[in-house]
């Protein structure tokens, strides 16, 4: 059998149902099994090794996390995350993504049915990028080609004049970092070796509404540095790191010599928000050769044309590089269309990040 092999993961027969359709309609996509909990899984999988598993989380005999992290320790394989929208669903889901998961899809306890289809294309994509994601053993496969249309930063902050002057140098310093897939991960690594003192850090990682505030308080409760899901006009603050919210972008603004975030509504850039496009933009704007751009981890092209922009403003700019990766689909386009100064193993991006602090 060629192509993705899926296997779904969940309790409820409605969800398998309809996962199965909509999976087994993508081309290249063939769920081979779905079974209502992780003792069955393992049971299928003795016969059969999916490329991919759907995960709920919450489950009877054997929860999802439980079941994540025995397959991680054993046999890692990529797996997406399909977890109802709830606060208490977000925190554990967050768990998950740390625990090793790839991507997260949510599902609302009402009108599931016709969500799940509303939601095919986001699910198709979240299963290609998991297939080509660096888990453990698991053989590298390119993502494919995005292929809906897609806007740019201009939807939400016009482009500057050309050839825009650089900004005035100040002591104030700012780092904007963006990611996608394998972000979550990536970035807890980063920031749990800053030091409490550390320049101000904005982040966009792609993640839905209602995650991203128990995501920054899971990093707020293993960091030095204070981490919090960013809220309309807070300040950046050396020692802190603001998370854009989920559904919301995220720009920097200058004030005098002090910086902050505006957080607003807008259309999808790059198929995201909030897009890292938009922050980066922002940046160079606000911030020009008092910035660092980092683009890190993750699936397409956001980020790599406002990195461009950060580094023509006069920023310094770094990617992760491709061994580092779980997909090296962000940083690829940053250095290919010019805008990385240097590329670094993931374990290097907080060096970067500290040397912000001796300009």
């Amino acid at each position: 059998m060629s192509g993705i092999k899926v296997m779904i993961v969940d309790d409820s027969a409605v969800v398998r149902q309809v996962l199965s359709g909509l999976l087994n309609a993508a081309p290249g996509i063939t769920v081979t099994h779905a079974v209502a909990n992780p003792l069955l899984a393992m049971e299928r999988m003795k016969v059969q090794w999916p490329d991919v598993i759907v995960l709920d989380v919450e489950m009877p005999k054997m929860d999802g996390i439980t079941f994540l992290r025995k397959l991680m320790a054993e046999h890692p394989t990529p797996v997406v995350i399909c977890s109802t929208l709830t606060e208490k669903g977000a925190q554990t889901s967050v768990e998950a993504l740390t625990a090793g998961a790839v991507a997260i899809i949510t599902k609302p306890r009402l009108d599931l049915k016709q969500f799940l289809h509303d939601s095919a294309d986001e699910l198709v994509s979240a299963v290609r990028a998991a297939a080509g994601a660096h888990v453990g053993k698991l053989a590298n496969r390119p993502p494919p080609p995005p292929v809906t249309a897609k806007l740019n930063a201009d939807a939400i902050l016009p482009p500057a004049a050309a050839d825009p002057r650089p900004m005035t140098a100040t002591t104030e310093r700012v780092v904007a970092i963006g990611t996608s897939t394998g972000g979550t991960q990536a970035l807890e690594e980063v920031l749990t070796a800053l030091p409490r003192v550390a320049p101000g850090i904005v982040v966009v990682q792609h993640m839905p509404e209602k995650f991203t505030a128990a995501f920054a308080a899971r990093l707020d409760s293993v960091c030095q540095v204070r981490v919090k899901e960013a809220a309309n006009n807070d300040r950046v603050l050396q020692g802190q790191v603001l998370i854009a919210p989920g559904g919301k972008h995220m720009l920097l603004r200058r004030t005098g010599a002090q910086y902050f975030v505006e957080v607003v509504d807008g259309p999808l850039v790059n198929r995201h928000r909030p897009s890292v496009d938009v922050l980066f933009r922002s940046a160079a704007r606000a911030a020009g050769a008092n910035a660092l751009g980092v683009i890190m981890t993750g699936m397409g092209d956001d980020g790599a044309a406002g990195l461009l922009e950060m580094l023509k403003a006069g920023a310094r700019t770094v990617a992760q590089d491709e061994a580092s990766c779980v997909v090296y689909g962000m940083p690829k386009e940053a250095v290919k269309r010019g805008g990385v100064e240097k590329s670094v193993p993931l374990n290097a991006i907080y060096r970067e990040i500290l040397q912000q602090l001796q300009y």
